[in-house]
């Protein structure tokens, strides 16, 4: 069978690592590079493909779109997919707001038209394993999760104005990924709780937040976030995905159950060796797993969508709930602080 040739729409440093992986699929391969920024044409001829400056410029060969652009345009890029048929795979977060979200969603559902997020992480066999093990009851009924975001920006990344500016914080930046991944683990959030602070840097934006969910099921999940933290606790920098961190070896995500507890993303499971009872003395073991890209792994997911094989894995209204989530834990956090400041004057 042959490769579908796929277009990636923006040549930044998200751009360039899907151009990478559909180098190393061998269910689809780059069409063309689409973005009218400077180097752009230089990645293109790399990687010796087409380099066009606008989607209207699309090959005709084209069979989908990857839009790895500001979320800014990821509304009306998709639209514009949308309206000639062309099957997308939006970057996260789907779109600016749940609003947008909602349009986005609304759009693909009336032309049937595909439209998959790139919440990567649900393509890891990493979470895979670990959404098959509650599903078989390994853990029995999960009680707690705790979440750690905590990760260190270095001074230039916040060079750029916006950078220091509401909604360019970690909330909105890097708890888009991890809520998905609780809504895909334990189901959908009932109830959230949420503090945020800028007492390290003092910027307009935040630079840590603790959140508290409450999940339909009743599971109660904590999270701690935080930008300038140097600490070892991110899925960045436990998972192995990406390269360009240094692997730490440690866990960012512990699931608490009624017969075990899971560590993420090392799998390893612990229950007691014995009668349930904090006097027993508790087993480990690590389910097993085959590491895999899984940007790749995504890639060849949505070209079985484009051909009909598979359904989207995150789609786009998936992916609006879990930003109506993450927005719902900005409100909060803002809500609180201004309650906060009020009280001190």
């Amino acid at each position: 069978m042959s490769r579908l040739p796929i277009a990636v729409v923006g040549a930044g440093a998200i751009g360039r690592k899907h151009a990478a992986a559909l180098a190393q699929s061998d269910k689809a391969r780059l069409a063309a590079i689409v973005d009218p920024a400077p180097g752009a044409a230089a990645l293109a001829s790399a990687q010796g493909v087409a380099h066009v400056t606008s989607l209207a410029d699309l090959p005709p060969e084209t069979r989908g779109v990857i839009l790895a652009t500001p979320t800014g345009l990821h509304l009306p890029q998709a639209l514009g997919c949308i309206a000639r048929g062309l099957p997308v795979l939006v970057e996260k977060p789907v779109t600016a707001t749940a609003a947008e979200a909602a349009e986005l969603v609304a759009a693909a559902g009336a032309e049937g038209v595909p439209v998959l997020v790139g919440h990567h992480r649900r393509h890891n066999p990493r979470i895979a394993a670990a959404k098959q093990a509650l599903a078989e009851g390994l853990l029995g009924r999960v009680i707690a999760a705790h979440v750690s975001v905590l990760l260190c920006k270095p001074d230039d990344y916040f060079l750029p104005d916006w950078r220091r500016q509401a909604g360019a914080g970690p909330i909105l930046t890097n708890l888009i990924h991890e809520v998905d991944t609780l809504r895909h683990l334990l189901g959908e959030v009932a109830e959230v709780q949420a503090l945020s602070s800028n007492a390290v840097r003092g910027h307009a934006v935040e630079d840590s937040a603790a959140a508290l969910l409450r999940m339909e099921s009743g599971a109660l999940v904590t999270i701690s976030v935080s930008d300038a933290a140097a600490a070892p606790w991110s899925w960045e920098l436990t998972a192995g995905e990406n390269p360009d961190y240094p692997v730490t070896g440690q866990s960012c995500l512990t699931l608490s159950g009624t017969r075990a507890s899971m560590e993420l993303p090392s799998l390893r499971i612990w229950r007691p060796d014995g009668p349930l009872s904090w006097f027993t003395p508790m087993a480990t073991e690590t389910l097993p797993v085959t590491q895999i890209d899984p940007l790749v792994a995504q890639i060849d997911h949505f070209t079985a969508v484009i051909r009909g094989q598979a359904v989207p894995l995150v789609t786009a209204s998936d992916a609006a709930a879990s930003l109506g989530v993450v927005e719902a834990i900005a409100r909060a956090a803002q809500v609180e602080r201004f309650q906060t400041e009020g009280m001190a004057s």
